[in-house]
């Protein structure tokens, strides 16, 4: 009787924090990140990708990637609790409105830090690659520092696409080791995020222009205004679909699925500039996620699927 009054409210509160940092935009980084681990998966003597040890591999990386994608959110919702609390738009959100008390948020970022580093461990123990291991805390260092960027730059969504970039460099180094980061490909890939993320998370903040301003936070449409800032997102869109075909043409192993995906995510790229234009911010919840995931599944689909036909 007593544990499940215990457990009841504790369910509770891990399904409000799943729902509140909206663990289905993972679907941004993922991708990109088993992509990479593809690109460097492990080899058998006969030349095949070496599954009983990558399968291992992977399954690390998918714990890593929900852990650390945790701890960022959770970490962007207790900084700006107060922030969101005043903003109409946010101020429902569980730490804003006391749904969820800080506590909660503190635990949960116990959890999953200690979780990310745990899995970052195992690559040492299990496949003898200790980067994972040395890099873990500077990695959630990092992927939490775009949270505090808003508070003095409006280069703040590049952090974010910093943060997101680094998901198929840190795959690539648990995989494959420090010296896959010699790849081009992997850099241009790590571009490529980053100029994307950038961009659309600029389309997003096009909610927030009139309170940014308010409140003095900075960001690109606060600091240029809704037209600049939308031509700005475009010109990133443009050096991230830049650095994709360099990705394209820098990996032998691809080949026509990828070369399709590239130009399905061109044509998704521009549609979602088309909505913006023609909608206003009424179309920015389709501009931002549901275009946007369909961009990262389709890349990481048709890159993997390429890899996996040579």
């Amino acid at each position: 009787m007593s544990t499940t009054t215990r457990s009841g409210p504790t369910l509770q509160s891990a399904a409000l924090l799943a729902r509140d940092i909206k663990l289905a935009h993972s679907v941004f980084a993922l991708p990109f990140a088993l992509l990479a681990a593809c690109m460097v998966a492990p080899q058998s003597s006969a030349g095949r990708t070496d599954w009983p040890t990558f399968a291992g591999m992977l399954f690390l990386v998918l714990v890593c990637m929900v852990a650390a994608r945790t701890w960022a959110m959770v970490v962007n919702r207790l900084a700006d609790r107060h922030i969101d609390a005043s903003n109409p738009r946010t101020r429902q959100r569980a730490f804003a409105s006391g749904t969820l008390p800080t506590a909660a948020g503190w635990a949960a970022l116990g959890i999953s830090a200690s979780l990310f580093l745990a899995a970052c461990t195992m690559f040492g123990i299990f496949f003898g690659n200790w980067w994972p291991a040395i890099l873990g805390a500077p990695v959630l260092a990092w992927i939490a520092f775009y949270s505090f960027t808003k508070r003095f730059t409006w280069l703040c969504h590049a952090f974010l696409g910093g943060a997101l970039a680094a998901s198929p460099l840190a795959a690539a180094i648990a995989v494959g080791g420090i010296d896959t980061l010699a790849q081009p490909a992997l850099w241009l890939l790590a571009g490529m995020v980053l100029l994307w993320v950038a961009g659309f998370d600029t389309i997003y903040a096009l909610q927030d222009l009139d309170f940014d301003r308010t409140a003095n936070l900075k960001s690109i449409p606060a600091r240029f205004g809704w037209k600049r800032a939308n031509a700005l997102s475009r010109m990133m869109h443009a050096g991230s679909l830049a650095c994709l075909v360099g990705v394209l043409l820098a990996w032998p192993a691809f080949g026509t699925i990828f070369a399709l995906g590239v130009l399905a995510a061109a044509a998704l790229l521009v549609y979602e500039h088309l909505i913006l234009a023609r909608r206003g911010a009424a179309g920015i919840p389709m501009a931002f996620f549901t275009l946007n995931g369909m961009v990262s599944v389709l890349l990481g689909a048709a890159g993997v699927l390429d890899i996996l036909l040579v």
